[in-house]
């Protein structure tokens, strides 16, 4: 049931960094992806800087949602094109 969640909250994740970094996204595929690898870059980055994993469900879906508008700004800045259209 974990990784469930953790596909569902992924995908919830890179659906709204789509949208809150270019208002469209990259298809529900790429924004799945980008929010299941932007959980694991701000859970990585959460855990250097506190020194613990983030815990309970809002706080890792914040860590996870910041990790993913960093991923898509990366992509972004990786393709070269505008960060917000």
């Amino acid at each position: 049931m974990h990784i469930i969640g953790f596909l569902i909250m992924g995908a919830i994740v890179g659906w709204l960094a789509g949208k809150i970094m270019s208002g469209h996204g990259y298809g529900i595929i790429w924004d799945i992806v980008l929010g299941i690898v932007g959980a694991f870059v701000g859970g990585f980055i959460f855990s250097l800087i506190f020194g613990t994993a983030p815990t309970g469900l809002v706080i890792s879906f914040i860590v996870a949602l910041i990790g993913a508008v960093i991923l898509v700004a990366i992509v972004h800045m990786v393709r070269r094109e505008p960060i917000r259209t």
